[in-house]
């Protein structure tokens, strides 16, 4: 099992912690986390762009003038996509951007991200993390005593102080054991996460 330190909210070591390697030490697929982030991205759009087409565009049912003998090109309807205020051609419609991935290859997805995050020394453990009341600049103060920048705060349950307090920072996002995901694993450079956290990460996906 990989050992890692814990920390305390000053920065300072208070001893270490085994990590389950069926969690933090699997072997890393990359498909699989590339596989997952592109999943999150396209299920988040909304589908609902929308342009209407020649037959949709209102008017344009009388020919703008005779077939012959005016000069102009020949021309059928006013609303052709050439005219101003015509359809548009192959007009984007409504539709459904979902990626399926099974719930097999989601976990593995997440056990290979949170993996390279203990690999590459990005995730940090500290035996708590409580402030008593919401303070952006106490929030600060931890983050800088951990040497994190842009970093996932993920904490064992909903923390209202945690949250308030973490939210108006630039590049700090904090999230819930068991709603972490891959991408925000990934698009954070550290992962902090608390004791009890990391047991239910564990308990979730071992």
């Amino acid at each position: 099992m990989a050992n890692v330190t814990v920390y305390n909210m000053e920065g300072n070591e208070v001893g270490t912690m085994e990590l389950n390697d069926a969690v933090f030490g699997v072997e890393v697929n990359e498909h699989l986390i590339h596989l997952a982030v592109v999943r999150q991205l396209a299920n988040k759009r909304q589908g609902t762009q929308k342009a209407k087409t020649r037959s949709e565009v209102s008017g344009g049912g009388r020919k703008p003038w005779r077939q012959k003998g005016t000069g102009h090109a020949r021309q059928g309807s006013i609303r052709a996509p050439q005219w101003t205020g015509g359809g548009v051609v192959f007009a984007p419609v409504p539709r459904d951007y979902e990626v399926k991935m099974n719930k097999k290859e989601r976990r593995a997805a997440l056990k290979s991200a949170l993996t390279s995050k203990v690999q590459d020394n990005k995730f940090v453990v500290v035996d708590s993390l409580a402030l008593a009341e919401v303070k952006t600049k106490e929030m600060q103060k931890v983050l800088t005593n951990l040497k994190a920048g842009k970093a996932l705060v993920v904490i064992a349950a909903d923390d209202q102080n945690i949250t308030l307090s973490a939210r108006n920072i630039a590049d700090v996002k904090t999230s819930v054991a068991g709603d972490i995901n891959v991408y925000d694993v990934m698009k954070y450079n550290t992962v902090i996460a608390t004791k009890d956290a990391v047991a239910t990460i564990e308990e979730v996906l071992a």
